[in-house]
């Protein structure tokens, strides 16, 4: 195990005053502190995610910190400092499962509890996990295509890298559309990016004269995507799903008159309820599930104004 450095450390207490809830005197001996690992903002639901870290530990009332890495060796390195640090609990959103598992192992060896969010560690190497239902989303923009396509079309798939995240959102739709007459003319990896899902779909669209509908597995792509269709003057396009909540689709969602829009939940706030469970299993109660799954819920044009938010980090 790596020793904490003595600049590591004061690092660790400044952004812990800065991100906790009551004092330093008030707090530091008499409550948990949570140690938060998630990957560095390259992309807007990650950069929610770690705002909304940020404001769960001040909401809860506990001193905490919120390391960010960019690469699997600095995560590693911030999980065996916060162990060193000996934390009350810690929250990790692995960059990548499998390398991150044995700082993991790390954790449990300790006896240091950890909720592992969204992707998954290996070998459930986790106190608990809590993560949003990635293959949800694949069944239920199916089950929704289905239902507008009529069970018939031709539908382009704007899809990811290939991640746990990625292959689950994909794997739930293709199952789905099973035994319909809805067919894939492609399927091409967006990045999770605004731009590069622009630029996939245009080139979708030059290489596939009709198109009914498009599935896409999250929401800046399909920000993107709406961009080109609309710039190519594509009118066969009836329908385009998302994934994740994001403000700006949300607006879309309201606004565009041409095509129909949906997402299916995957809000960066869930780290919130994340190190709640967190906090509650340093601080004695045991956790309910080891598995905790939230919910893909649909949000479309008939209850987009329930879950709009102008203020949203995402």
């Amino acid at each position: 195990m790596r020793r904490l450095s003595y600049v590591t450390l004061v690092l660790l207490v400044v952004s812990s005053i800065a991100y906790a809830g009551g004092s330093k005197e008030g707090t530091a001996s008499k409550g948990p502190f949570i140690g938060v690992s998630v990957p560095s903002a390259d992309h807007g639901w990650t950069g929610a995610v770690i705002k909304d870290a940020q404001a769960a530990l001040k909401s809860y009332n506990v001193q905490g910190t919120v390391l960010t890495a960019a690469d699997v060796n600095k995560q590693s390195n911030d999980i065996e400092d916060l162990i060193a640090q000996k934390v009350s609990a810690i929250v990790i959103l692995p960059l990548e499962g499998s390398p991150l598992t044995p700082a993991a192992t790390d954790v449990l060896a300790a006896k240091i509890p950890l909720v592992n969010f969204d992707r998954e560690l290996d070998n459930q190497q986790y106190s608990v996990l809590l993560k949003g239902n990635n293959r949800g989303i694949g069944v239920n923009a199916a089950k929704w295509l289905i239902e507008k396509l009529g069970g018939k079309g031709n539908v382009f798939m704007l899809s990811g890298p290939p991640v746990s995240v990625t292959t689950e959102r994909d794997n739930g739709f293709k199952d789905t559309i099973k035994g319909t007459d809805i067919k894939v003319v492609g399927l091409q990896d967006g990045g999770y990016q605004r731009e590069k899902g622009y630029t996939v779909m245009q080139n979708a669209l030059t290489a596939y004269p009709e198109i009914d509908a498009v599935f896409s597995i999250d929401d800046e792509m399909s920000l993107g995507a709406l961009q080109a269709i609309k710039e190519a003057g594509r009118t066969d396009i009836k329908y385009l799903s998302g994934a994740g909540g994001e403000k700006h689709f949300f607006e879309a969602i309201k606004n565009e008159k041409n095509i129909e829009l949906a997402t299916f939940l995957y809000s960066p706030t869930m780290i919130k309820d994340a190190v709640k469970v967190a906090i509650d299993i340093a601080s004695g109660k045991a956790p309910s599930e080891k598995v905790i799954v939230e919910p893909a819920a649909r949000v479309d044009r008939a209850n987009v104004d329930q879950y709009y938010d102008p203020n949203s980090n995402y």
